[in-house]
């Protein structure tokens, strides 16, 4: 953000490069030729759409070569701040979300779209606003939007059609009711198929985000922006009250899931849970481990979080102008298409007919056809988002295990009050509170 100040951005930099120093030691340098176009990735599953796009820009660029290197995230986040701070040769295509490249903006390390670009970005016809807006910062462009990791619902149509149920739930207060027709029991009452498989342990961050998937449905929001560059949390409320209501009563009133029963995709997959939130890569790991299951997806009631990846090109002068044309090129309609149906990761372009993929695949539906109004969130770019996370998710922790906050709201609005002060205090220390 350039709003923020410039002991922060250097002390960024400082982190950066500290970073690269690190990764350096770990996997060294890539150095490309000015006559080759490499791209990097943080995806594996990734390589073949860049090579597919790379294939199809052989008739304008019959001499070009694209140099594809795709390795795990972390080490692609490493590798990026080494390229990025420690200076970059040839002209190299970045795939990096938003919220990550907020970094390299601040301190000037990644270059400004050209007017064709930004233009193409920007245009509504192409873009969702949010889209447009993550690729970009202070009302200019520096990345082309592709793709993005969004929540729907998943359901298992057969114990759907057992328990009398019909269609997918539309309302928040329907999925507790269709949890409780759901969940199996043995003969002591105990739940041994849960009817809504919530996120109530494992990794820190996914608690959080998973209660902020649920809690968007009731109009909060762990932050929100309060302007000029600060945040502010927004759940100590009634929406924040419902979320964490509704949690609790699931847990310990009707009983239909506990943090002890098998959870998220496994257990879907197993038939050990009957519906859960999850994101599209689910439908390809479906396909791999359960064929034979009979399931089905839909939009949330309300809408989703998304968290977009857009490409940047670092490089200079004419030799990086192939490189905003790759970006462009993958966004073609023909190539958008070919990702959905091959990688399965969800294209950012409005206007692109799916219905070549989603006809031979309907759970892809949920995901690119989802309602006119249907309202995105995504992580705020800011250093401190996933110690936030971490801290609310452990909080979360321990009322899920609290059975005197089930049925008392004034102990859940005091639980609330005091998560919601300790990431004000986060926010604080970082120079990011509103006032």
């Amino acid at each position: 953000m350039k709003n923020r100040s410039a002991k922060t951005r250097i002390s960024t930099r400082a982190l950066l490069v500290s970073a690269a120093f690190g990764a350096a030691l770990l996997s060294g340098a890539s150095t490309v030729s000015a006559e080759t176009l490499t791209v990097w990735s943080g995806y594996p599953e990734m390589a073949p759409f860049y090579e597919h796009v790379a294939q199809g820009m052989k008739a304008a660029y019959p001499k070009l070569e694209v140099k594809v290197e795709a390795i795990a995230l972390r080490e692609h986040e490493k590798r990026v701040a080494l390229g990025l701070t420690g200076g970059q040769d040839g002209t190299t295509v970045i795939e990096l979300s938003g919220s990550t490249a907020t970094r390299y903006l601040e301190n000037d390390l990644l270059p400004e779209a050209p007017a064709d670009i930004s233009t193409f970005v920007k245009d509504p016809k192409n873009f969702d606003k949010f889209f447009s807006d993550t690729a970009g910062q202070g009302g200019k462009i520096y990345g082309v939007p592709l793709f993005r990791g969004q929540g729907a619902l998943y359901y298992n149509t057969d114990m759907f059609k057992a328990a009398g149920l019909t269609a997918a739930p539309k309302t928040m207060e329907e999925y507790s009711t269709y949890a409780e027709k759901l969940t199996k029991r043995d003969a002591s009452g105990k739940a041994t198929v849960s009817g809504w498989s919530m996120r109530l342990s494992g990794g820190g961050q996914g608690i959080a985000e998973k209660f902020w998937i649920n809690m968007h449905q009731y109009g909060g929001a762990i932050l929100v922006p309060a302007g000029e560059g600060k945040w502010k949390p927004n759940f100590a409320n009634e929406a924040g009250r419902k979320a964490l209501k509704q949690y609790l009563t699931n847990i310990f009133t009707t009983k239909t899931v506990t943090p002890e029963m098998p959870a998220d995709a496994d257990a879907f997959e197993r038939g050990q849970t009957a519906m859960f939130i999850r994101e599209s890569w689910v439908i390809g790991d479906i396909a791999k481990k359960a064929p034979d299951l009979k399931y089905a997806t839909a939009p949330l009631p309300k809408g989703s979080i998304a968290l977009p990846t857009n490409l940047y090109v670092a490089g200079k002068g004419a030799d990086a102008k192939v490189g905003w044309e790759f970006a462009k090129a993958a966004n073609s309609p023909d190539n958008l298409v070919w990702l959905l149906q091959n990688v399965g990761w969800l294209p950012n372009r409005s206007g692109v007919d799916y219905s070549a993929v989603t006809s031979k695949q309907p759970a892809f539906a949920a995901f690119v056809d989802y309602p006119k109004g249907y309202e995105f969130f995504t992580l705020p770019s800011i250093g401190p988002i996933e110690e936030i996370l971490t801290r609310v998710a452990a909080q979360l922790v321990a009322a899920f295990g609290d059975a005197s906050l089930a049925g008392d709201d004034a102990k859940i609005d005091a639980f609330l009050k005091k998560a919601s002060d300790e990431v004000n205090t986060i926010l604080a220390r970082e120079g990011l509170a509103a006032k």
